[in-house]
């Protein structure tokens, strides 16, 4: 059976963007007779909040966009922790017990360094506490609080080098395993990370499609990397174009982009919004 979701964060109202990604789930999943789950990814206690999902179901059967079923992050809190605990026993993750300012800062001086190859990102986490020893992990473990990263090394010895995620026209992305860098999967603040709990929740939903944002199309190796760790099948991916203002800007919470709920009290209809999105 050939599923996809839209999945948006409550971290504020639905605007435009978002908007543009779930006409864009639901037209790719009538066009391939495939059904459609909504998802709240609701992980992150400290942004969303209850009226923000209330409201973003309130927009979304506005619009008329019918799920085939709903579900919501808060309720999987215990299998992200098994899944979590499992790849740490794989000794594949790291404790990390830098701030982000420290990382800013290593991340400045490996810029500047003239050990610095073509070959080397510089946009990665530089992998300063990969290098503490033992002894001294287990006393930090005790002592503050820590993320888990991935070791993106030791992943690549594991799996291979080279790995490749499908489009959904068939076409093989390849990239190279190192190049993903030691992202984080453990949060210090909420635990889960995004890439831990979005691939959890695919696999067990037998979500086969995944259509979503240009802006996310990054995050795919990443994904790829742990449904490979964890043994699960890989969804094919689609990354659709991303809604800019007049400035070419694009439409996000954080840049108070006009909301729905806004449009829909000023008088605009449902049928006008999905005209001017092209749906």
């Amino acid at each position: 059976m050939k599923r996809t979701r839209f999945a948006p964060s409550p971290t504020g109202l639905l605007h435009l963007g978002n908007v543009y990604s779930a006409l864009t789930c639901e037209q790719w999943a009538k066009e391939h007779d495939t059904q459609l789950l909504l998802r709240v990814e609701d992980i992150d206690f400290t942004r969303c909040k209850p009226t923000h999902t209330e409201q973003l179901q309130h927009d979304l059967a506005w619009l008329g966009i019918h799920f085939h079923a709903v579900s919501f992050q808060q309720q999987r809190l215990a299998l992200y922790e098994k899944v979590l605990q499992q790849l740490i026993d794989m000794e594949v993750l790291y404790p990390c017990f830098c701030t982000r300012k420290q990382v800013d800062a290593a991340l400045h001086a490996q810029s500047e360094s003239k050990l610095n190859t073509l070959h080397q990102r510089l946009d990665v986490y530089p992998g300063t506490c990969k290098l503490l020893a033992m002894q001294q992990r287990q006393q930090k473990m005790l002592e503050q609080t820590y993320a888990w990263r991935l070791n993106a090394a030791v992943v690549s010895e594991m799996i291979g080098q080279y790995c490749v995620w499908y489009d959904t026209q068939g076409v093989a992305q390849n990239f190279k395993v190192l190049d993903i860098g030691d992202v984080i999967i453990g949060r210090k603040d909420i635990r889960f990370s995004y890439h831990l709990c979005v691939v959890v929740d695919d696999a067990i939903q037998g979500i086969s499609h995944v259509i979503r944002g240009e802006d996310l199309r990054s995050s795919t190796p990443v994904h790829r990397v742990l449904q490979l760790l964890l043994g699960y099948d890989s969804p094919a991916y689609l990354h659709h174009k991303l809604i800019t203002n007049q400035e070419g800007t694009r439409l996000a919470k954080s840049k108070a982009s006009p909301t729905l709920k806004s449009l829909r009290d000023s008088g605009v209809t449902a049928k006008q919004i999905r005209q001017s999105l092209g749906f």
